[in-house]
């Protein structure tokens, strides 16, 4: 260990042969050289020896180092210059500083996301709603994501910024995953580049706090290509093992666990599984484990009459007719996901094109690979990057299935490392300045910010969108506790009956915190029971039917509501009815 750090006030400055200042004491050291009949450069070398003895004696007994806060300074500034040195050359970033970072993103879109939201995103009211009873399905999905949130919940409270935080985290994990796997492919700078790119789509910052099974499938799908690849370059069952937990555990979070297994398998293929027997054995014990971790919920399918699949197929209702129309669908949906929600990635993936020719960067040697590697890592890229899209598109063409936009969210990520394979050779990417990639990052990040705060209900009112987040559920709320406690004489509201996302959200805003019994049927709400619906305080809440539903505003122009007890939601008895009318400024 030698000292870094200027020669304290009464002694004198040295310096080794490397040409390194250290200091010592006072010493006459041409009469010691002469005495001991040693040369210089063994003297300083034993001088070192000695002195870092003693600082380490010093330091472990005795804890009182006067010369501690210089050193403490000298360090400081030292850290200070290898950062700069390492945006200007180019050095890769360590595992901390994106873990900063990412606390960091975290935080500032949670922030403005939490405030320009006047109400919870639907899912995230679903999976607050669903917590109240943990089953093995519910009428819509898997169960997977309802366990996941349930502990946190339980801890910090059904509430939304409880979603909002592990939508986040789940989010930044399926990020970190993906750093994961491409440091191991092609190193620390290439994946800094990818993922900084992939924060860039929208559906992973201004979708940020959404908390719903795609965000779970994304982060499962992510860990099954970090699995995919080590199983079948290193062979080891351990790692078909995993790969096969995570895609029985993507089987209960969404059915789309399909387009990951697909990827595995398109990849095996390539690779010629087949013809070794530890990849033939490692993808049937795989098949084996996931199929294991699914079969409760196929129970649990078969005795609810397959709830699941058939709002599947109800969300595709009235297929597309017609070659033509179908194909026009499928290219429009891939066009919205590459050059509308991954267009600011590719924006970035640009910028730093143009900004990596202005700044100087130190050259990288070639790593070290074999073409073989070289061949099959860029082929995984282009599969898991472009294989779910395609899938979709020729589920949609065969099918005439109705594509819905956010069915490309938990793969889209996987578009970023397959685009810069296709862009420019990797060893470019990997040559890449930290100071560019910042400078565009924290660019785009801002007009994002922007975009959002000036498109939500706390922006400008000519800029102002009519999606669910400027639903003022909590004024609407306090507008109906009044009426609700005259017509209850009091008394708790049990249970609230509607549609479930109307519902869900007045649940979480009313001081009495119902229960959500969805669009007033037991079947699709395990957390209630039939005797609770017979003795609660029931509020109905439902639009009315001869009103075309408006465009969401403060307030719902058509909602009515009614308070029954006693009486299922929808019977005509309406002795115990308590019934009134909440319109646009009136009560």
């Amino acid at each position: 260990m030698l000292f870094d750090c200027p020669a304290p006030a009464g002694h004198a400055s040295v310096v080794d042969s490397q040409g390194r200042a250290h200091f010592c004491s006072e010493l006459n050291i041409s009469r010691h050289l002469t005495r001991l009949k040693l040369n210089e450069h063994q003297a300083w070398l034993g001088l070192n020896s000695l002195m870092t003895l003693s600082y380490a004696y010093w330091n472990t007994r005795v804890r009182r180092i006067p010369h501690s806060i210089p050193c403490a300074k000298a360090r400081a500034v030292q850290t200070r210059r290898r950062f700069r040195r390492g945006l200007v050359r180019g050095d890769p970033p360590s595992l901390k500083s994106l873990a900063v970072c990412a606390l960091a993103f975290a935080m500032i879109w949670l922030t403005l996301l939490s405030y320009t939201s006047l109400t919870p995103p639907a899912d995230n009211i679903e999976q607050l709603t669903w917590l109240n009873s943990l089953e093995w399905g519910y009428y819509k999905h898997p169960p997977l994501p309802t366990w996941i949130i349930w502990l946190p919940a339980m801890l910090f409270g059904v509430q939304a910024g409880t979603s909002y935080a592990v939508g986040a985290v789940v989010t930044l994990g399926s990020v970190c995953l993906l750093w994961r796997l491409l440091c191991g492919l092609h190193g620390r700078q290439y994946a800094a580049v990818a993922c900084a790119a992939v924060l860039c789509i929208t559906y992973y910052n201004g979708r940020l706090y959404y908390y719903n099974h795609d965000v779970v499938l994304m982060l499962l799908a992510t860990a099954s290509a970090l699995f995919c690849w080590r199983a079948s370059s290193t062979g080891l069952l351990r790692w078909w093992v995993a790969l096969g937990v995570s895609l029985g555990l993507g089987a209960l979070t969404k059915y789309q666990v399909v387009v990951t297994g697909t990827c595995v398998i398109v990849f095996w293929v390539w690779q010629r599984g087949w013809r070794d027997q530890g990849q033939r054995t490692g993808l049937l014990l795989c098949i084996l484990i996931a199929f294991l971790i699914f079969a409760p919920h196929v129970e649990w399918l078969r005795t609810h009459e397959f709830a699941p699949v058939a709002y599947s197929l109800d969300t595709v209702a009235a297929p597309i007719v017609g070659n033509g129309r179908r194909w026009e669908s499928a290219v429009a949906w891939i066009a919205d996901q590459l050059f509308n929600r991954a267009l600011p990635a590719w924006l970035l993936l640009m910028s730093v094109g143009c900004l990596r020719a202005r700044i100087p960067f130190v050259k990288l040697g070639r790593a070290s690979s074999s073409p073989k590697t070289v061949d099959s890592s860029k082929v995984f890229l282009l599969i898991w990057g472009l294989i779910p899209l395609a899938f979709v598109s020729v589920m949609s063409i065969m099918l005439g299935t109705q594509l819905q936009s956010h069915w490309g969210a938990s793969f889209l990520l996987f578009v970023v490392p397959a685009g810069m394979e296709l862009m420019a050779p990797r060893r470019w990417w990997g040559q890449v300045p930290a100071r560019a990639l910042i400078i565009a990052f924290v660019t785009i990040q801002a007009i994002l910010l922007l975009v959002n705060y000036l498109t939500s209900p706390r922006g400008p009112v000519s800029l102002r969108d009519t999606h669910w987040r400027a639903f003022d559920s909590t004024t609407l709320a306090q507008r109906l506790e009044g009426p609700i406690h005259q017509a209850t004489a009091g008394e708790r509201i049990c249970i609230i009956s509607g549609p479930p996302e109307l519902a869900g959200a007045l649940a979480l805003r009313l001081p009495d915190h119902p229960l959500v019994l969805i669009d007033g049927r037991l079947d699709r709400s395990p957390w209630i029971s039939a005797a609770q619906l017979a003795t609660c305080n029931v509020l109905e809440v439902r639009e009315k039917p001869e009103v075309p539903r408006p465009k969401l505003s403060p307030f719902l122009p058509s909602l009515t509501w009614c308070v029954r007890r006693g009486v299922p939601p929808g019977s005509r008895t309406t002795a115990t009815d308590v019934c009134a009318l909440t319109a646009s400024g009136q009560q």
